[in-house]
């Protein structure tokens, strides 16, 4: 089946060309902007925040250790700009720091990647009555391959091609025999002029007997996040139906369309119809066109000066700048299709394809000894080195995987408490969960492991920054409130509330290793103090526990899901729960996550996060703050005192306050609801806790980290004296 979906516009590489040129154009003053941010200031600052935001966690890493990487002096002592010991140098940081442009070095599993990656890409050959046309194309799905429109832009120009692998030379420079495909519009052609894409179906085998399916694919994603202006793109390409090229990191972002991407570089230039790649080998466009260099006449120039002609080829364009579509237009086109029968089952699976969480799916090249242009190989059933080839084309590898699970929570590590299961009245003292005794494991790094290697290179870079800057931190409270004034109490709720949504444009995910300990939270004396008790800790004892307790989820979450197998959405639920339970982190919410049932932002908010030995936390549980009268006089846990729900902290009650009613003007109708929760008389008592224990240094500080981290503010800690003349009272449900 083919569907063809046209427009107003012609045909050709010259027509795309002519329209590449016209929307770079017209994108000067936009470009220069971008290349401008980019001197200045840096990849994180050329793109929007949404984007940047998306790329940064795409990339498994936060804004907090982007801008503490920005901030410091490059020393390379250990291959990265901050002086860490090697072994908690991640690769995470090192993409981080590449990203960034801050560091050259790339791991040598860049290479084997890359390899991979040029596997699935093609020369794509269309011979016709004295003409012979090459282009180039990749497979996106088992059976799919994604050309250019203006390369195959009818089922009679495809039925007439066919797409060449291993086009190549070898390790040892000699070229190696292609594997020819037929191509079969007849059974899938799908193609758009304006976007110039063409999918059309490949045979399952090719001439000489070699599945498909040993070519692998390139998965397209429609996920965001993966590039940026600034970013350096690979184009692996067939020019001039030339043998398989490599444009390296020599390509720049310098502006993003709704439609396009354009990049530029010096020297290399793409090929129609190849994948651009990010540096982690997802492709991020398909190229299709260049801007090319023109004389005052307007004629395109060849490279060497003269006035380019068809003839010539694209490869003599003397290109400036480079223009790809965005795969995610190309799959939201896709899916616009009418399809039906065999036609639809193929597209799905290339969408299906787009959900595997690698970048590419591609098998090792299969040796084939002594193999010819034209026999088939030998015992292709049974594949090559561990390959299997199922019947449906599909390519199957068993692969080792141990996982050991040793769970128990009654053995005490030495020299660490036992971590408390659930809340009790009182303990001998408080402490923080250490590591459990036995935590899950799968070859290869853990989470926790990233994680902790990620916290360790947060608090290395926090070591260089001045603990407050006053008056800079003064200049932007100055800003930040610009047009606010406390007149009316209920206009002033409100404008505060639509000030702190508004301004809220980073949301980070709830990682206190990462986002609390390393930076927010330090006190004066570079010390983490549980908010409940004012115990100090060293950082890296609190972030060493978490992800003790990180490892151990993980552990835990192994075994229920050997044992369950598909468990349903309720099971699930139940059981995540439980282990936040069971194994807390030395995290307190101030606003219990109960309340607000574990949702985002609320979740991750740093404003109402503090660092608390998980003794108190779990002394705490999610009960509302009291006031007892003769609570000095009482018996009680050196966290606080806890009696029938209710729960006074021993230290601490200043800055709890100002967090909970930050929270009332950013999530105004989210609490208080039910009696459980903060009730309106417990309004009186916050308001006392705030004017009895004034903001102080600790308080301004965290401020100013969490207004660089999340782009807002709380203004109790920057206007106090706000505090009687809010309406708090209209921020309940």
């Amino acid at each position: 089946m083919s569907v063809e979906q046209s427009s107003r516009a012609g045909t050709g590489f010259i027509e795309q060309m002519e329209r590449a040129s016209r929307r770079y154009t017209d994108r000067t003053a936009e470009r220069d902007g971008h290349r401008q941010a980019l001197e200045r200031h840096g990849i994180l600052h050329a793109d929007t925040r949404e984007r940047v935001n998306s790329r940064l966690s795409r990339l498994g890493v936060d804004w907090a250790m982007a801008t503490a990487i920005e901030r410091t002096p490059g020393t390379a002592t250990t291959g990265t700009s901050l002086d860490l010991d090697r072994e908690f140098v991640s690769p995470v940081l090192l993409t981080l720091e590449r990203f960034m442009g801050r560091n050259d070095l790339i791991g040598i599993d860049y290479l084997e990647g890359g390899f991979l990656a040029a596997r699935p890409v093609g020369r794509i050959t269309v011979r016709g009555p004295g003409s012979t046309l090459h282009g180039t194309g990749f497979l996106v799905s088992p059976s799919l391959l994604m050309t250019n429109n203006h390369v195959l832009g009818s089922v009679e120009e495809a039925a007439a091609g066919v797409v060449e692998f291993d086009f190549q030379a070898s390790a040892n420079g000699r070229p190696l025999v292609p594997v020819v495909f037929q191509l079969e519009p007849r059974r899938f052609f799908l193609t758009h002029r304006d976007l110039d894409f063409t999918v059309v179906a490949v045979s399952a085998r090719s001439r000489d007997g070699r599945p498909l399916a040993s070519f692998g694919r390139l998965p397209l994603k429609e996920a965001q996040g993966k590039a940026v202006i600034g970013e350096l793109v690979n184009i692996i390409q067939h020019p001039n139906g030339e043998p398989k090229q490599l444009a390296l990191r020599d390509n720049q972002i310098v502006d993003v369309l709704d439609d396009y991407l354009h990049y530029a570089a010096d020297t290399a230039h793409g090929s129609s119809g190849a994948p651009v790649f990010n540096d982690q080998w997802e492709v991020v466009a398909l190229h299709h066109s260049g801007v090319p260099r023109r004389d005052r006449d307007g004629n395109v120039l060849a490279v060497d000066g003269s006035v380019w002609h068809p003839a010539m080829g694209e490869h003599r364009v003397d290109w400036q700048a480079n223009e790809g579509v965005r795969v995610s237009r190309i799959l939201g086109m896709i899916q616009q299709f009418p399809l039906s029968g065999d036609a639809a089952a193929l597209r799905a699976e290339l969408i299906a394809a787009g959900s595997s969480p690698h970048p590419l799916e591609v098998p090792p090249a299969a040796v084939l000894a002594g193999r010819t242009n034209g026999s088939a190989p030998q015992d292709t059933a049974a594949g090559h080195g561990g390959e299997q080839y199922t019947a449906s084309g599909s390519a199957r590898w068993t692969v080792p995987l141990h996982i050991s699970v040793s769970l128990d929570a009654e053995a005490p590590r030495q020299g660490t408490a036992v971590p408390a299961a659930a809340a009790t009245p009182a303990a001998p003292t408080p402490s923080h969960v250490g590591a459990p005794t036995g935590t899950g494991h799968v070859d290869g790094q853990s989470p926790a492991e990233r994680d902790l290697a990620a916290a360790l290179a947060n608090l290395a870079a926090s070591r260089n920054l001045p603990y407050y800057d006053q008056a800079a931190d003064l200049a932007a409270r100055e800003a930040y409130y610009a047009g606010i004034s406390p007149g009316d109490p209920t206009a002033l709720r409100l404008a505060l509330a639509q000030r702190l949504e508004s301004t809220h444009d980073r949301r980070p995910a709830y990682k206190p290793m990462r986002l609390l300990y390393p930076w927010v939270d330090l006190h004066p004396d570079e010390k983490l103090h549980g908010i409940y008790s004012d115990n100090a800790f060293a950082p890296e004892e609190l972030m060493a526990a978490d992800a003790a307790v990180e490892a151990a989820r993980i552990g835990r979450w192994q075994e229920f899901m050997l044992l369950e197998g598909a468990p349903g959405p309720d099971a699930v639920e139940a059981e995540l729960d439980l282990l936040e339970a069971s194994l807390p982190f030395n995290c307190e919410h101030v606003v219990p996550q109960s309340w607000f049932a574990k949702k985002e932002p609320m979740r991750g908010d740093l404003h109402h996060l503090f660092a608390c030995e998980s003794t108190c936390n779990s002394f705490r549980g999610n009960i509302p703050y009291f006031d007892f009268p003769d609570f000095d006089e009482a018996v009680r846990h050196s966290c606080g005192r806890r009696e029938a729900g209710r729960f006074e902290p021993s230290a601490g009650k200043g800055p709890v306050a100002r967090a909970t009613l930050y929270f009332l003007l950013r999530y105004p109708g989210r609490i208080g609801d039910e009696a459980r929760e903060l009730q309106r008389d417990g309004l009186r008592m916050l308001l006392d806790w705030h004017r009895d224990h004034p903001v102080d240094l600790y308080e301004q500080h965290r401020n100013a980290a969490i207004a660089e981290m999340q782009g807002n503010r709380n203004p109790l800690i920057d206007h106090p004296e706000w505090a009687e003349r809010i309406d708090f009272a209209g921020a309940w449900p």
